[in-house]
């Protein structure tokens, strides 16, 4: 098993666990890889869910750019519930899993079909 394949596992770990959702492993597994070389840093793998700068750049780069989603208050609406869910003092929470949650959110599968 990859490292890659390790850290899929511990994401679908996390969304059972502390999420209380089912992952879809392939969508999650796309997901990932979507994320690139961001998943093997320490850093750059989590999401500062209390930093608002880091919560612009989830908006700006992964839903506006990535998922084509127009710029609107329904956006950091949807990143606050993610991080809720995830757990505010929950200290990692994966850039892979918050995407992931986010992307089932808006129903936009499809981008990584």
């Amino acid at each position: 098993m990859g490292k890659r394949d390790e850290l899929i596992a511990k994401y679908a770990d996390d969304l059972r666990s502390k999420c209380g959702m089912e992952p879809d492993m392939d969508l999650l597994t796309k997901v990932t890889i979507g994320c690139g070389p961001a998943i093997y840093n320490d850093d750059a793998s989590t999401v500062a869910g209390s930093q608002a700068h880091e919560l612009e750049t989830v908006k700006n780069n992964f839903l506006i750019k990535k998922l084509g989603l127009a710029d609107g208050p329904q956006l950091m609406d949807a990143i606050d519930s993610v991080i809720e869910t995830y757990g505010k003092s929950e200290r990692n929470k994966y850039r892979a899993v918050v995407y992931y949650m986010l992307t089932k959110h808006f129903g936009k599968e499809s981008v990584y079909g």
